[in-house]
């Protein structure tokens, strides 16, 4: 669950709906030869259903039982942010380009953990389902982190206008940032196109929480929809 929060509210708005709109982006995305990319189809299925293993978590929001915060995917307990991602590569296995780039996001996002040995079995176990469907794929892990480019812009421009991010995020040579509700990208990918973008948010009040009212309270929440733009 991604959580905005606002001086009075908690937004909250899936993960697959966030990857949903990470795909709707790069429809509009020309740089890099995205639009003649063999493998666009696949590249493009792995922007949509790179989150696909929260479906089933994002139910019912995830509440801290000492703070009755509602946690996000960030803060979500370890074994909740390492499970999601082989049930998701699963999910992709007859497009095995696409589970490809999905466990090499997994990998790549979570990076920073690696010398902790709570992350050990993690990183063995999607580096190899990674290689295998790259081989399935008859490509190369060279061919992977190259493409992989699209899946990760794809989800840094969603996830920081869902969230409301202002600190300028990167990858590769681009550089993501959101001012009120524009999102930045640069150099430009779209050409001089500025594209509309909208999500639905559910909204919940700000305060002490427990497992059972929190999900009560998401099943009756009021839904709201965030609109922006996205250019370069």
């Amino acid at each position: 669950m991604i959580v905005r929060r606002t001086e009075s509210s908690l937004q909250l708005i899936t993960q697959p709906d966030h990857a949903a709109l990470a795909r709707r982006i790069m429809d509009v995305w020309i740089a890099d030869g995205l639009p003649d990319a063999p493998r666009r189809a696949s590249i493009f299925h792995a922007v949509a259903e790179h989150d696909n293993g929260w479906r089933d978590v994002d139910q019912a929001p995830i509440v801290d039982d000492e703070s009755g915060a509602i946690l996000d995917f960030i803060s979500a307990p370890l074994d909740v942010r390492q499970g999601i991602w082989p049930r998701g590569v699963a999910r992709l296995a007859e497009d095995p380009w696409a589970a490809a780039l999905v466990a090499e996001h997994a990998v790549f996002i979570y990076s920073r953990w690696r010398p902790n040995p709570d992350w050990t079995a993690f990183f063995v176990q999607m580096e190899a389902l990674r290689d295998r469907y790259v081989a399935a794929a008859a490509l190369t892990l060279e061919d992977l982190q190259r493409e992989y480019l699209f899946l990760r812009v794809a989800d840094l421009m969603s996830l920081a206008f869902c969230n409301g991010w202002t600190d300028v995020q990167r990858m590769g040579r681009y550089e993501i940032a959101m001012r009120g509700n524009a999102v930045s990208v640069s150099p430009d990918p779209f050409g001089g196109r500025t594209v509309p973008v909208e999500i639905e948010a559910r909204e919940l009040p700000v305060k002490k929480w427990t497992t059972r009212e929190a999900a009560a309270a998401l099943a009756a929440a009021p839904r709201v929809i965030l609109r922006g733009v996205v250019s370069g």
